[in-house]
């Protein structure tokens, strides 16, 4: 039957196909772009007061001696303090640091990984004991130890070796590793483990190809840490080292001398022992990072 046309249903409204994009994407407030902007100055205030120490060393390093003290930004640039201070000697102090300080950070790793693995997977006795006495051998002040070691190296003939300072900074960075390894691996399942030995591992192959791959990144941060650690210590590398092992620390103190502070010549040579760790930093920065990201544990 013929529908009369005043009976016909309406023709459904067709939806409008223009979109307002500028309606349709929220704008972010004034409030907020204040709130963003006062939220950087603050973040680049901060950063600033942080680093001035560091910038303030390295503007003193380009000063005359007169132009150090009292503090000023205002002044002539010169090289007359590098020109001084770098020389055979200075090579001599930072051969000695790079030398000692690596040497200290492999056997760091070496000896501190495996023994913090044993703690949190082997089968000790009392582990928790043997962790907490790793643990206060960091709060044990170096002053305190400085002379019976002082007459125990004396009476060995190790006093001013190169050998007798990897070994003592060695025994200060092994603690510190220990204490940091053993906060990656507790987070670890003891299923991994147990799983790796279904599949026919022992203890020695699974910490090789299951336990380093996931706690590479920590590890290499704290030898990172050792390093800078070693590379910055003073106290017991000026209390015995005489000419044949000081490190650059030692070699910088000799501008401390009784005629005053010859702050331009320290500045640069502390401006010099600085670019070691930064730029060591900005190397292994790509594997600090890639290491940290690449292992993930799961249930």
């Amino acid at each position: 039957m013929h529908t009369p046309p005043s009976q016909q249903a309406p023709a459904p409204a067709q939806p409008s196909t223009s979109i307002n994009s500028s309606s349709s994407i929220p704008k972010p407030s004034a409030r907020k772009k204040i709130l963003g902007l006062l939220g950087g100055g603050l973040l680049m205030a901060i950063a600033l007061i942080y680093s001035f120490p560091i910038l303030y060393m390295v503007l003193s390093s380009f000063k005359r001696e007169v132009d150090v003290a009292p503090p000023s930004l205002s002044f002539t640039p010169t090289l007359e303090n590098y020109r001084a201070v770098i020389g055979p000697e200075l090579v001599a102090h930072l051969g000695n640091s790079v030398g000692i300080t690596l040497t200290t950070v492999v056997l760091t790793v070496v000896l501190g990984v495996p023994a913090a693995y044993s703690i949190v997977f082997g089968r000790l006795r009392n582990p928790i004991g043997r962790y907490n006495w790793y643990i206060t051998t960091t709060l044990l002040p170096a002053v305190a130890v400085i002379l019976p070691i002082y007459v125990i190296l004396s009476r060995l003939g190790m006093l001013d070796s190169p050998i007798m300072m990897v070994l003592l900074y060695t025994s200060i960075g092994i603690p510190l590793m220990v204490w940091m390894a053993v906060t990656y691996m507790a987070d670890i399942p003891q299923s991994i483990i147990e799983a790796a030995q279904l599949d026919g591992c022992t203890r020695v192959q699974a910490f090789r190809t299951v336990i380093l791959p996931i706690v590479r990144g920590g590890i290499l941060s704290t030898a990172m840490l050792v390093f800078i650690v070693t590379w910055n210590e003073f106290l017991v590398a000026i209390s015995f080292t005489f000419t044949q092992s000081p490190t650059i620390p030692v070699y910088m103190n000799q501008y401390m001398t009784q005629q005053g502070l010859f702050w331009g010549k320290m500045s640069a040579v502390a401006t010099i022992a600085v670019l070691v760790p930064v730029l060591l930093g900005f190397v292994a920065q790509r594997s600090l990072i890639k290491g940290l990201l690449s292992g993930a544990v799961k249930e």
